[in-house]
């Protein structure tokens, strides 16, 4: 009797033995699934961008300038250049390398932190935070390798910026489209609610025995 409740003790710690050390590979599981869109979307951009900047690199020297021989005629409105820019997105702010590098990690810190919190329905929100996400990651890891970020669409006289540029600028436009069309449909449905309920009758007026007997 003994011998086997010890073996049933023995199994039972083993058991939650093993329990406990599952429990980190759920919890990572649970983080990996909560972000798993985020993540992909957001590597993705970064992929695209770190290819486009090193096929430019590779094939520009720093402030030349390229474009195929069929498309020439556009030079005057749209090339590909080697640019090094030291600032923001779209050559802003020069020379704050520092600060926005800084910057990038609280940003991406910040998106990693409330986007499981966001509903799946919201997906407008979802999908601007993992372009952001995408663009500030392309863009810091330039910064910490070359200290600079590499741009290289060059249109009209606009300023030059590259795909991790340009996925943070629509990243932004989709957040305010969609917290723009989330609130018209909040108050569409608000007020479909309130034209559907059935209108508050008046409370009755007690009147006292004076006023009954005056009324009589």
């Amino acid at each position: 009797m003994t011998e086997s409740t010890d073996i049933d003790i023995k199994v039972e710690n083993k058991e939650e033995h093993v329990s406990d050390m599952r429990q980190p590979l759920k919890g990572l599981w649970g983080v990996l699934h909560d972000h798993m869109g985020l993540v992909s979307l957001a590597f993705t951009i970064l992929a695209v961008d770190q290819a486009t900047k090193e096929m430019v690199r590779q094939s520009i020297p720093f402030s030349g300038r390229w474009l195929p021989d069929w498309l020439m005629w556009l030079e005057p409105y749209a090339r590909i250049v080697n640019w090094r820019n030291t600032g923001a997105a779209f050559g802003m702010f020069q020379d704050a390398s520092l600060i926005f590098t800084i910057l990038a990690f609280v940003v991406i810190a910040v998106i990693f932190y409330y986007y499981p919190r966001v509903p799946g329905e919201d997906w407008p929100l979802r999908l601007a935070m993992g372009m952001q996400l995408g663009g500030a990651m392309g863009n810091l890891t330039d910064r910490l390798s070359f200290g600079y970020v590499t741009d290289f669409v060059s249109i009209g006289r606009f300023p030059v910026f590259n795909v991790a540029d340009s996925s943070i600028f629509i990243g932004t436009i989709v957040l305010i489209v969609g917290v723009w069309w989330t609130e018209r449909q909040m108050k569409q449905r608000q007020e479909q609610e309130e034209s559907q309920s059935p209108p508050a009758e008046p409370e009755p007026v007690n009147m006292s025995s004076e006023e009954a007997a005056a009324g009589e």
